[in-house]
């Protein structure tokens, strides 16, 4: 055995040691917290247009907006005179080997332009092939290549925003043999080399550690937590052998004791609910709001 630097024979035991010096929390380089938000749908237009709800922001699709005008613009317009709103994008297609889409990219830095979000964000994938778009969020293999093209792109787009973005982790299903380091080191690097932030969305860091075996408070725990801007919450579907990520149920009982978790992780991030299918009354979204809030004040 070797302690400190000196054999030491199996049977003596080891010279106590000095306690560790403590650490410093990492410098924040996300921004304060806005609060607690919901995405907002076309379903609950009506509701949030017709009187103040207790929603600190919102989140919209960016791609919904991108139109020069009409009723979805109209009603975003109407909306981000009140609340402070985030654009959230589904084909920026930061890993595309095709590389970015200039007029995709002109027509959401336009957007953002006119809304003056909280912040963009978008994810950890590529959406199609050949100017073709898939309409999903396909996986990347996590390779020091890749990594070098996401970190060029995600630059690209922040130096034609001129701001900072964020990237969420995605729901995965399949695993490349390819990859040469794991997905939470992917994230990491990427965050640090581009000097974007990220978007933490717990429900998919449940639905890939079910599906792929790993344990997601470590994953969670070796986050950059200084980068990290909002989190999501959402809800998924069992299919037997894999969760899917459908965003189409409530929050369920392990993704809340992830986030309760996450705050001691993370501190105060941002946090909304996610509703994309099934999508319910809005006062039942904002009752899981409530119990965000509520986990918040428990463990911050």
């Amino acid at each position: 055995m070797v302690v400190a630097g000196r054999l030491m024979s199996p049977g003596q035991p080891p010279a106590p040691q000095p306690p560790a010096p403590m650490l410093a929390p990492p410098t924040r380089i996300a921004a304060p917290s806005p609060g607690f938000g919901l995405g907002l749908r076309p379903d609950h237009y009506g509701d949030v247009l017709g009187s103040p709800q207790p929603v600190d922001w919102f989140e919209v699709i960016s791609e919904n907006f991108f139109g020069a005008g009409g009723k979805p613009l109209a009603v975003l317009e109407r909306v981000r005179a009140d609340y402070p709103v985030a654009l959230h994008g589904v084909s920026l297609s930061i890993g595309s080997a095709d590389g970015l889409d200039p007029h995709y990219l002109d027509r959401l830095a336009s957007l953002s332009d006119r809304v003056d979000p909280l912040w963009v964000s978008d994810h950890l994938c590529w959406t199609g092939l050949g100017g073709i778009n898939s309409h999903d969020l396909l996986p990347l293999p996590y390779t020091a290549a890749v990594l070098d093209l996401v970190v060029d792109h995600i630059g690209r787009v922040q130096d034609r925003l001129k701001c900072r973005i964020l990237i969420e982790n995605p729901s995965s299903y399949v695993a490349f043999a390819e990859s040469e380091m794991g997905e939470c080191d992917f994230l990491s690097a990427m965050a640090e080399r581009a000097d974007c932030l990220l978007l933490a969305d717990v429900n998919n860091i449940y639905v890939s550690a079910r599906n792929h075996g790993f344990d997601a408070r470590a994953y969670m725990a070796a986050l950059p937590a200084a980068r990290i801007q909002q989190i999501h919450l959402a809800g998924h579907s069992d299919a037997g052998d894999m969760l899917i990520d459908t965003h189409d149920s409530p929050v369920c009982d392990p993704v809340w004791a992830l986030y309760a978790e996450s705050r001691g992780l993370w501190g105060d991030v941002a946090t909304m609910i996610e509703r994309d299918d099934d999508i319910p009354p809005l006062a039942d979204l904002l009752a899981e709001l409530d119990r965000a809030r509520a986990l918040a004040a428990v463990h911050d």
